[in-house]
C-alpha cells in the first residue's frame, strides 16, 4: 500500500513516475484511457482552509473515475476531541483512500497507520509535498529537467514549502538556495537529515545571482495569524521584485504557491510580469494530483 506523507520518504523512482504521469495527464485531459478510481470513494479531510488543493484532488478524483467525499473537520467527531487513530478505522472500513489537509504531521502519519488505506498528505505544518511536486512539474514543462539547476526560495524557510523543496533537492539533484532572516531559517537537523547541495543564508541578493527559479510563499501561513505583525516587520526585506528578478537568469521563472499578498512577499508588478507561469503552476496541481492518485493505487 503507497502513502504520499513526506517527500523525505518518498523514493526517486517514484518522483520520476509521478512527475511522468503528470504530463501524460495534462495531454490526454478529457480522453484519459482508463479510469484507475473507478467505483472508489476517496474521503477529504480537511481541517484547513482550500482552494487549490480542494478543486484540484475533487475534480481529479472525478475525472479518474471516482468520487470525492469532503469532510471538514468541524463537521466529524474529529472536531468535537475523537481520536484520530479512531476516526481511520471507521473510514479506512468505508472509503478507499484519503487526502488529508490539517495542522500536525503526525495526525496524518497515525491516520495512515490506522486506517489501512492510501493516505495523502495535502498539507501539514511540516511539510507541503503534493505542492512540490507540481512546482517541480511546471518547472520541467517550462525548462526541462531540474538537475542541476538552481532554485532559491525566498521568505520563511523554515515553513512548510521551504522544508518539502529541501528533501526534493537531495532527492533529483538541483542545487536550493534558502534566503531568510535567522529567525525564519531551516531546522539544522532537517537539513543534516536531508542532504543534498542546500544553501540558508540571509544575503538575498547572493541567493538570487544567478538562479534559474525564484519562488516564494505567504509570511503568515494558516495558524500564524497571531504572529502577523512581527513576522511581518522581520520578513520585510524578503520580496521578489523587480530588482530581484534582474540578478537571476535572464529566463528565471517566478513561482507562488499562492494565495499571494501583493506588496508583502511579490510587489503586484513582478506579480503581474509572471501570472502566466504562476496560473500554469496552479493548475497543474489538477494534472499531478491525478498522477499522485494514479500512482497511490496502482
Amino acid at each position: 500500500m503507497k502513502h504520499l506523507l513526506s517527500l523525505e520518504k518518498l523514493p526517486r523512482a517514484d518522483f520520476e513516475t509521478i512527475l511522468r504521469a503528470a504530463k501524460i495527464f495534462k495531454r490526454t485531459r478529457g480522453a484519459h484511457k482508463t479510469q484507475p478510481l473507478k467505483g472508489q470513494t476517496w474521503a477529504l479531510m480537511f481541517s484547513k482552509s482550500s482552494t487549490r488543493t480542494r478543486v484540484s484532488f475533487e475534480v481529479g478524483i472525478r475525472e479518474l473515475g471516482g468520487n470525492a467525499l469532503f469532510l471538514n473537520a468541524n463537521d466529524i467527531q474529529l472536531g468535537r476531541g475523537e481520536p484520530i487513530q479512531d476516526t481511520a478505522r471507521v473510514i479506512g472500513r468505508m472509503a478507499h483512500g484519503a487526502i488529508i489537509r490539517t495542522f500536525a504531521q503526525s495526525d496524518v502519519e497515525t491516520f495512515a497507520e490506522f486506517s489501512k488505506i492510501p493516505t495523502i498528505n495535502a498539507l501539514t505544518d511540516d511539510e507541503h509535498p503534493c505542492q512540490v511536486l507540481t512546482d517541480i512539474f511546471t518547472f520541467e514543462e517550462m525548462r526541462g529537467s531540474i538537475k542541476n539547476k538552481i532554485i532559491t526560495f525566498v521568505g520563511d524557510g523554515a515553513c512548510n514549502m521551504p522544508v518539502s523543496w529541501i528533501f526534493a533537492a537531495a532527492k533529483l539533484n538541483f542545487e536550493l538556495r534558502i534566503a531568510a532572516p535567522k529567525a525564519f531559517q531551516p531546522d539544522a537537523k532537517i537539513l543534516k537529515r536531508a542532504g543534498g547541495k542546500v544553501i540558508v543564508t540571509e544575503d538575498l541578493p547572493a541567493a538570487a545571482k544567478g538562479a534559474d527559479m525564484l519562488y516564494t510563499d505567504v509570511w503568515v501561513s494558516m495558524g500564524k495569524e497571531a504572529e502577523a505583525a512581527k513576522r511581518i516587520k522581520i520578513l520585510g526585506g524578503y520580496q521578489i521584485n523587480a530588482a530581484l528578478v534582474k540578478l537571476a537568469k535572464k529566463d528565471a521563472l517566478v513561482m507562488h504557491c499562492l494565495p499571494a499578498y501583493r506588496g508583502k512577499e511579490i510587489d503586484a508588478a513582478t506579480f503581474e510580469a509572471h501570472a502566466d507561469t504562476i496560473f500554469t503552476q496552479a493548475e497543474n496541481r489538477l494534472h499531478t494530483q491525478k498522477a499522485i492518485l494514479n500512482w497511490a493505487v496502482s
